[in-house]
């Protein structure tokens, strides 16, 4: 497709934009007094089937629905749109290999994918059948499968699969043709090696651990990054403020919470330029990310009035909306 291709369907994102929720409406619901009531003023504003009953799951996941069929009623081709998939289709390859390691089942685990959701992702790897992944995962997964039923470390599959997950994201996003996202894939593999960073350095994870579990980026150079967390507290706050993420610092220095913060913030400073792009798949990929990014602030906000968090301890863990 080219750029006068996506005429209709920014038109049709144009429109969607209006009922995205804003900073304002955020702020509003931060102010109301539990989750129910919370749940309940999405309600009249759209969200859910209508038949939700109150239940929160079951709301979000009508959201996500929404939105993943929207971008299939715009016909937008899945080259494009690859990118921004993979960690829902990486998630339940690690949801996957740790479900088939238990002998108890878990429910709701995994993303509903049309192409490996849980039937298809537990049939593959319980037959050890790699081959029917795509091929960017076959060998990650065959890697993570095998630490997990030897070793049964959970953390070094994690690592193993989140680095290869950032890396197919990379290399899609520069296939994609899209600079929209290109920058957002490897916006997404700094602010993932950041996190990475910063929790091991508090949990003395040494410079091997981190050099297995950081995914190149065009930001810095992530060997240099590992020998810094590894090194000391003060060593990666220098290297971060070398390389212009100051603020990732400040949120470091603040707390947990305000730094998960930083980190999606970041990511959604990324798509804001899309508002004022009147014709590319560039305002398509803004309002899809805005979106997840949308439900997943929700979701927290919500979590954390059902489990009785301040206003204030609310209003630290919120991200920024996109409108």
């Amino acid at each position: 497709m080219g750029d006068l291709d996506y005429i209709f369907a920014v038109a049709r994102i144009r429109v969607k934009e209006k009922s995205l929720l804003s900073d304002a409406d955020i702020r509003h619901l931060i102010g109301l007094p539990d989750a129910k009531t919370a749940a309940a003023w999405l309600e009249d504003k759209g969200w859910g089937t209508g038949d939700d009953s109150g239940d929160i799951d079951k709301m979000l996941k009508a959201e996500e629905d929404k939105t993943r069929e929207l971008i299939r009623e715009l016909k937008i081709p899945s080259s494009v749109m690859e990118a921004l998939t993979f960690q829902q289709l990486y998630h339940n390859l690690k949801a996957g290999i740790k479900q088939t390691m238990d002998s108890e089942r878990h429910y709701g685990i995994f993303y509903a994918l049309d192409d490996y959701g849980e039937e298809k992702m537990l049939r593959i790897l319980k037959d050890k059948k790699f081959e029917e992944l795509p091929k960017h995962m076959r060998a990650a997964a065959a890697e993570a499968y095998e630490i997990m039923l030897t070793a049964r470390d959970g953390q070094r599959c994690d690592n193993i699969i989140d680095r290869a997950c950032l890396e197919a994201m990379i290399a899609s996003g520069k296939a994609s043709g899209s600079p929209l996202i290109r920058d957002y894939t490897e916006s997404t593999a700094a602010v993932s090696d950041i996190r990475i960073a910063v929790r091991a350095q508090k949990t003395g994870k040494n410079a091997a651990f981190l050099r297995e579990a950081l995914a190149p980026c065009a930001a810095f150079d992530v060997k240099e990054l590992a020998s810094a967390a590894a090194k000391n507290e003060e060593a990666l706050f220098s290297f971060l403020n070398n390389h212009g993420f100051k603020e990732a610092v400040e949120a470091v220095k603040d707390s947990p919470s305000a730094f998960e913060r930083w980190c999606d913030n970041r990511l959604i400073a990324t798509i804001k330029p899309q508002k004022g792009n009147p014709v590319s798949v560039g305002p398509v990929v803004a309002y899809y990310l805005a979106r997840q990014n949308e439900i997943r602030t929700v979701r927290i906000l919500l979590t954390a009035k059902a489990n009785g968090f301040s206003e204030e301890e609310t209003r630290e863990r919120v991200r920024d909306m996109y409108v």
